[in-house]
């Protein structure tokens, strides 16, 4: 663990040190974001929004390698792809028929499909599973000043209207009484998923973002009460997971989205276990 320090402090390796402040950038947002997620039970859909980012990835690759137009950057290409397949996903979810899971698994596999092609049309070699699995050497100094814009914008975005998704999640129906746009609301919310999602999609990767997205949320949902602790408790173990991670994947050479994803499942499994001995006590106590 020593060296993982050493190395953070040495500005002969950098994206080390863009990992972690990667990680220390969208902790919050997974922590808030993946909260309303977990709460209103809509990870199959933050799924299909992940895994259609990589259309956009494949598209600023393409254009930059082929046609040499370099203004599209895989970090904004993925931001696009994620708000249009969010608003699909929204439009799918107010159907409310028997096909809105064949038009969600349709943007789910159409992106990636699309984004392979893409990554196929590129000239020289973009390995895919960079994208797929996570890669820290993807981050640049570039990427972390677009994830400190979008990060303000989707954090800004979720407090202000707090009390609209506090009531859209726990009481939908009386929501809709006292005259909320809910459909309004629930779209806003899997776009403001979307753009989470692209926060750690170079650290973590497309199919292991969804993960951090929901674990850290499930986890500290164990001991809290409220929603506001649920997202503070998210937010501090989104922050924890996501160092230690880097540092695992460093120390033992591993795939920085691994590492961390391992790290997530593992204070999730720990959480389960102390709650379950918890309550085990305490019906212990009443017996």
């Amino acid at each position: 663990m020593i060296e993982f320090f050493q190395a953070l402090a040495n500005p002969a390796v950098p994206f080390l040190l863009y990992a972690v402040l990667a990680g220390a950038l969208a902790a919050p947002a997974f922590g808030i974001i993946g909260s309303y997620v977990v709460v209103n039970r809509i990870s199959y859909l933050a799924g299909a929004i992940s895994h259609s980012v990589l259309a956009g990835i494949g598209l600023s690759l393409l254009l930059r390698h082929r046609f040499g137009i370099t203004v599209l950057t895989p970090f904004w290409g993925a931001f696009i792809a994620a708000i249009i397949s969010a608003l699909i996903v929204a439009w799918a979810s107010r159907k409310k028929t028997d096909r809105t899971d064949s038009v969600i698994s349709i943007v789910w596999s159409l992106g990636a499909a699309i984004g392979v092609i893409f990554l196929a049309w590129t000239p020289g070699f973009v390995d895919p599973m960079a994208y797929l699995f996570g890669n820290i050497l993807l981050l640049s100094p570039q990427d972390l000043i677009g994830m400190l814009i979008l990060d303000g914008v989707i954090l800004g975005t979720a407090l202000l209207f707090y009390p609209q998704f506090m009531a859209m999640s726990f009481d939908d129906e009386f929501a809709q009484v006292r005259g909320m746009p809910t459909d309004f609301h629930r779209t806003l919310l899997l776009v403001l998923t979307g753009a989470t999602v692209v926060l750690l999609v170079s650290t973590v990767g497309i199919v292991l973002v969804i993960t951090l997205l929901t674990l850290p949320a499930a986890a500290a949902g164990f001991f809290s009460r409220t929603l506001r602790s649920l997202m503070i408790g998210a937010s501090l173990i989104a922050l924890g997971v996501t160092f230690f991670g880097i540092a695992l994947s460093y120390v033992f050479d591993l795939p920085s989205g691994a590492g961390i994803v391992l790290c997530a499942i593992g204070v999730y499994s720990l959480a389960r276990a102390v709650h379950g001995i918890g309550v085990k006590l305490n019906l212990r106590s009443f017996a």
